[in-house]
């Protein structure tokens, strides 16, 4: 269950009560001034309006939306400025009440911790003043009576204290508020995380940031597709307890899952035993750095399902499981499909059906990839053209390569060559060679060194 967050509107309630003591300190001291014989004109009117004041003040308060509640403190502390500027005027600018009065705007314009916002309570009470002086004339009485002094300062004593003990009361609210913010964040992450074991992370990160709507929208965009599954899987969920087959596959797809991230792929949807990763969207680096991430993630996966088969073999699993995989680079429909109470997040094309494709027509341990992929690649990855596959769904054959690795990794190797110019291309690793191919291999480089020699003779 939610804690709902404390509505902060107390705050207009504990200025009310810092108002109310300001200027019911002013209608006492007119009502006694009064009573002395002193500043007697006007005085029932400027009670009226001590008293009357706050409670104008608080019904604006209440009435403001939310969102202007800010301009409106601050407009309210600008009309008592103005207010006590008058009454500075009425009392003929004595010394004591005017400093008293000054006191009261100072600590209310400093309590919201503005200084735009103090001196503009400063220029409204010289402004009030200058009105006052229009409305009462110019007289200037240095020093008032001593129980006018008295009653000013003990007023003023109890509107810093009730301010002061209200300030604090604002204080723990805040507090109290940021509390709850922060519990409200952590259920909203908490609840995040839980959402993105269903949803890719990248789209639950995009939705969340703005930068998504949730709703029926779809757009063509450069994408590269990757489908990969277990060779045999079928086969071998007929052998094994389905408690078994079920860690040994949630395994398998954690690990991937976790490669697949690590490299920024967007992890579409589980087919059982198969994987879909596309990357592009929601954020690419481009066409040529999207598939070399994507590549590059699949000879990791490769890789990794060494150690994971050295795990389940100690674990009692005889027979070795393989992975295949196939990587296209193209245009795709990505965005939402489905209804407006349902959605899947996910990318169509023909360009996916080939990725498909590829993966099916791969061998254990191979990764195919499209020529549209190859030719973005081929200066990182060392990869062998297979020649041709006819695809279900395409009418003609399309060309396929296989990734070997890295260029900078198989340059390392003392068993692999590579040599490549103008109307020559070799790669040889000599592990991969079987050992009835060798001679084979030798006499037909013997061969192409024998032609090689014969042509510098006829051209010398």
């Amino acid at each position: 269950m939610n804690t709902p967050i404390k509505d902060p509107q107390p705050s207009t309630l504990y200025e009310f009560y810092s108002r109310s003591v300001g200027f019911m300190v002013g209608a006492i001291m007119l009502a006694i001034a009064h009573h002395q014989g002193i500043w007697s004109f006007h005085h029932t009117e400027l009670v009226l309006i001590a008293l009357a004041y706050p409670f104008l003040a608080l019904f604006a308060a209440k009435k403001t939306p939310p969102r202007l509640h800010h301009l409106t403190r601050a407009g309210l502390i600008a009309i008592d400025a103005c207010l006590m500027g008058i009454l500075m005027a009425y009392m003929e600018f004595a010394v004591v009440p005017c400093i008293f009065f000054g006191i009261i705007i100072n600590t209310s314009a400093v309590i919201l911790g503005r200084a735009d916002v103090w001196l503009a309570s400063l220029i409204s009470m010289a402004l009030g003043a200058y009105v006052g002086t229009l409305i009462f004339g110019f007289h200037v009485t240095l020093q008032a009576p001593l129980i006018i002094d008295i009653c000013v300062a003990s007023g003023v004593a109890i509107y810093l204290a009730v301010a002061g003990y209200f300030s604090g009361k604002q204080t723990t609210l805040l507090e109290q508020l940021h509390q709850d913010i922060k519990q409200q964040e952590q259920k909203h992450k908490h609840l995040a995380n839980q959402v993105s074991k269903y949803i890719s992370p990248q789209i639950l990160e995009s939705i969340l940031a703005g930068k998504q709507d949730v709703k029926l929208q779809t757009q063509r965009k450069k994408l590269v597709v990757f489908f990969s599954d277990i060779k045999g899987f079928t086969a071998l969920s007929e052998q094994i307890e389905s408690e078994v087959l079920t860690d040994l596959l949630n395994n398998y797809l954690t690990e991937m899952t976790n490669i697949a991230l690590k490299y920024g792929g967007t992890i579409d949807k589980y087919i059982g035993d198969s994987i879909m990763v596309f990357f592009g969207d929601p954020k690419t680096q481009g066409a040529k750095q999207d598939t070399l991430a994507c590549v590059a993630m699949a000879i990791e996966m490769r890789k990794h399902m060494k150690v994971l088969r050295q795990k389940w073999r100690g674990q009692g699993m005889k027979n070795p499981l393989e992975i295949r995989m196939g990587i296209n680079t193209g245009y795709c429909t990505v965005g939402n499909f489905g209804t407006e109470s349902r959605m899947d997040y996910t990318i169509i094309g023909k360009e996916v059906n080939m990725a498909s494709r590829l993966e099916s027509a791969a061998d254990s341990n191979e990764i195919l990839l499209s020529y549209e992929s190859y030719a973005l690649i081929q200066d990182k990855i060392i990869c062998r053209e297979k020649g041709r596959i006819s695809a279900k769904g395409f009418s003609r054959p399309v060309p396929v390569y296989q990734v070997v690795d890295f260029r900078h990794n198989l340059a390392a190797k003392s068993t692999f060559v590579e040599h490549e110019l103008p109307g020559f291309s070799m790669y040889m690793d000599t592990n991969s060679i079987n050992n009835y191919d060798r001679e084979k291999i030798a006499h037909a480089l013997e061969l192409a060194a024998g032609k090689m020699k014969h042509h510098n003779k006829m051209q010398s």
